[in-house]
């Protein structure tokens, strides 16, 4: 017995640095505990977003209406989007809408970022902040039916008010320019917020010291911002330009309960001719094939923002 205590005692003295014995049955344990809570996160990934994107892939090479069996077309679809004269107007009505709507939400960001973070009371920079992030939390739906009623032609409010100063009802809503210059304000409106926080921690990240000693230096205002601030932010713009591109790539509520995609095909964009061409045509195949082609122009621009950024981002 004493013999067995003695050796109990001399293994719990051991070394410090003494390697421990590994428990083959207790690493199996773990390991299998692991993958039971990961299992969920695996299988939602899989179920919904792997599953998903090999199915699309898959039958965006078939004829499908969803009633029948799939028919094996080859790359007729992906031919067809550019034989189609809607699809190619609802392309270039997307991009002239994200060249526009990203300009403008950006710009409109960057402005109201530097005019927070100037000398403000804490309290009103706050409520500023709050205020201009209200939009993003609002149903997109939603925002667009008040809009709709706002910019009507007949009792819009937005009509009454220009009607105080002589300026004569504008068609916002049935004039192919107007109908899609609501949508980028209604767009840009309800999506700056988000473009604009990521602005303000941005410029928060940037040192004082900086700008006290470019103004004993003698440079203030637009010699600070265009040798400071731009630089010094130009990681902040990327991450928002590029997450701002893809968003209204993808745009879709507004244009859809504004204007229903017109007047005529003015206002119609990609998402839009995705949802018509599989839920109203019933022509999933090709849908599918719009949603790729949509997809890989996503990738392209933001291969290229990523690629011209190497000119114009700075990290030090």
């Amino acid at each position: 017995m004493s013999t067995t205590v003695k050796a109990s005692r001399a293994a719990a003295r051991q070394a410090p640095g003494t390697p421990v014995a590994k428990n083959p049955g207790r690493d199996k344990g773990a390991k299998r505990l692991a993958a039971l809570f990961l299992a969920p996160t695996i299988i939602g990934i899989a179920v919904f977003t792997l599953v998903p994107i090999a199915a699309s892939l898959t039958l965006a090479f078939f004829r499908w209406d969803i009633i029948s069996a799939p028919e094996f077309v080859g790359v007729d679809n992906f031919v067809s989007i550019g034989a189609d004269p809607t699809i190619r107007r609802a392309f270039l009505n997307t991009v002239g809408f994200v060249a526009v709507a990203v300009a403008l939400q950006l710009s409109v960001s960057i402005g109201l970022a530097v005019l927070i973070q100037s000398k403000m009371p804490n309290w009103l920079r706050t409520f500023f902040r709050s205020t201009f992030f209200l939009p993003l939390v609002l149903s997109a739906s939603s925002v667009s039916i008040i809009m709709s009623y706002l910019f009507n032609q007949n009792f819009g409010l937005v009509n009454q008010i220009i009607g105080l100063v002589g300026i004569p009802a504008v068609p916002w809503l049935t004039s192919q320019g107007g109908a899609m210059v609501v949508i980028i304000l209604v767009y840009v409106w309800q999506n700056f917020g988000f473009t604009f926080l990521l602005i303000i921690g941005g410029l928060s990240s940037i040192p004082t010291e900086m700008y006290e000693a470019s103004s004993i230096d003698g440079a203030t205002g637009w010699k600070q911002f265009k040798n400071i601030t731009l630089p010094l932010l130009s990681p902040t713009l990327l991450v928002a330009s590029v997450m701002a591109i893809i968003s209204a790539l993808q745009i879709f509520d507004q244009p859809y309960v504004i204007t229903r995609g017109g007047p005529g095909d003015s206002t119609r964009t990609a998402v839009m001719v995705i949802y018509e061409t599989a839920f109203k045509q019933l022509d999933f195949g090709r849908a599918f094939a719009i949603g790729i082609v949509l997809t890989l122009l996503i990738m392209v621009v933001t291969a290229i923002q990523f690629r011209l950024s190497r000119r114009f981002v700075h990290y030090n």
